[in-house]
């Protein structure tokens, strides 16, 4: 892997490049960090799945990231499609973000014991260990800010990375730029639903291999969300 941005370095392990930026930390909740893969023209998913536009190298920043992160969520149905299992990282947990309480407990990550669900208060847990909003809809900042973490790792999809975006939630974005056209009806990196939300970040780092863009952004301290 190859740095571009700042200061051009090759041979560089993805470990030690997402360890190097120091996160200004929100002073009542975790820094919260989205990562995501898309194609060139902005389709997250091939066939209903991110891994046909993945490759070893954003294999290898998905587990640099994870690594430094203190818990992972994500939503029910990428969870599902993506069939999670429990993370390498010892301790670490995986919150999937359902309104509805519907999962399948035989997933491999619920039946690891990693898994947790972020839901509301009148959704089934199936016996699973759950963080609860009242109502019928998850009260992201308030479930995220109870998780007792420093940074927490967003892995999508698109509906939670929306439900991130609206509640003024997104502290840094991590995209991969996969070098593929797919075109058909795949999803954005956030799902076009509802207001539109203008928060403006800071490019902080660009790295290559293979023909794969690695861009980070973190969030522009002078700049808050503009919700339209």
């Amino acid at each position: 892997m190859q740095r571009i941005f700042p200061g051009p370095q090759v041979g560089v392990d993805p470990i030690d490049l997402y360890h190097t930026i120091e996160q200004d930390r929100p002073a009542h909740r975790p820094w919260v960090e989205l990562c995501m893969v898309a194609s060139i023209d902005g389709s997250t998913s091939v066939a209903g799945r991110s891994t046909g536009l993945g490759g070893p190298g954003d294999l290898a920043v998905l587990a640099a990231l994870r690594e430094r992160a203190d818990v992972i969520i994500v939503g029910s149905a990428t969870a599902h499609t993506e069939r999670y299992r429990a993370p390498r990282k010892a301790g670490q947990r995986i919150g999937v973000v359902t309104a509805t309480g519907r999962v399948d407990v035989n997933l491999p990550l619920f039946e690891s014991g990693a898994g947790f669900l972020i839901t509301t208060a009148e959704a089934p847990s199936h016996g699973l260990p759950a963080m609860r909003s009242s109502g019928n809809t998850v009260d992201l900042a308030a479930a995220i800010a109870a998780l007792g973490a420093d940074l927490v790792h967003a892995e999508g999809g698109p509906t939670l990375n929306a439900a991130l975006l609206h509640a003024d939630l997104v502290d840094e974005v991590n995209l991969t730029v996969a070098p593929h056209l797919v075109g058909g009806p795949g999803q954005r990196v956030v799902n076009p639903s509802g207001t539109e939300v203008l928060q403006r970040m800071e490019l902080v780092q660009v790295c290559t291999d293979d023909g794969y863009l690695f861009l980070r952004y973190v969030r522009n301290a002078q700049s808050g969300s503009d919700t339209r």
